[in-house]
């Protein structure tokens, strides 16, 4: 059965509760996790879309009216299983996350907490937020953790940039609702998915990584130097004065 087979049958499940332990049965084997996103009709040129994949779905789902209609990048269903965890990981657009059904816990890191997650691209290395491994991750300690828990009818707003992980407490439906908040030539137009860093963002850290590339010329001694300067000098140019 091809993805879009599955997500169509598990749409159907959900929109008739009496059905879905028995889809959950036929599909899933009771010891396994799944989790099944929705995607845009070409997932290489469109993004996701409720209103496009599930119509009947998206009738009963009410948007806030946080952003004109215009600043929608896409709307994403999402079904998981009890204890499926999603990595702590930060998104570029600002979105809603909207509890259809069940109910999930939710972490959150500030952006300014970066230093700390031990990141790899936009996830975090720290897999288990209640009892972290400090010896391998000791900065950790310093994050500032928030958390709620979701129930079936809550929204959360979840601002770009914010680290976010989630843990389905049980079998659960979602919506992530996410829309372009900068200008629309900020973004990368192949991203389908809303997690592409902006161009500029983008650019620049190709840019420090030619950078420190060249820095591998010189002795460990000065390309420890001018790694310490280049790393002044990000801090006095481009740190922002809004923030501690």
């Amino acid at each position: 059965m091809d993805a879009a087979a599955v997500c169509s049958k598990a749409a159907v499940a959900v929109h008739n509760h009496a059905d879905k332990d028995t889809f959950l049965r036929e599909v899933y084997p009771l010891d396994e996790k799944y989790y099944l996103r929705s995607l845009g009709v070409d997932p290489r040129k469109d993004a996701a879309d409720i209103t496009k994949q599930f119509p009947t779905l998206a009738d009963d789902i009410n948007i806030p009216a946080f952003f004109d209609k215009e600043q929608i990048f896409s709307s994403v269903f999402r079904i998981s299983s009890a204890g499926l965890q999603l990595w702590t990981h930060y998104d570029v657009m600002d979105n809603l996350l909207i509890q259809v059904t069940g109910s999930k816990q939710v972490v959150l890191f500030s952006p300014r907490d970066a230093p700390y997650l031990y990141l790899t691209g936009d996830k975090s290395e720290v897999l288990d937020l209640d009892t972290p491994d400090l010896e391998k991750y000791p900065q950790f300690a310093k994050a500032q953790r928030y958390e709620c828990q979701l129930e079936a009818g809550d929204v959360l707003f979840i601002p770009a940039l914010w680290f976010h992980n989630t843990v389905a407490k049980v079998f659960g439906v979602g919506v992530n609702v996410f829309w372009k908040h900068l200008p629309a030539d900020c973004y990368n137009k192949t991203d389908t998915y809303g997690n592409k860093d902006p161009i500029a963002a983008s650019r620049a850290m190709q840019i420090l990584d030619r950078a420190l590339k060249t820095l591998d010329e010189l002795p460990d001694e000065y390309r420890d130097f001018y790694a310490r300067r280049m790393v002044l000098r990000i801090q006095s140019k481009s740190y922002s004065k809004h923030y501690k």
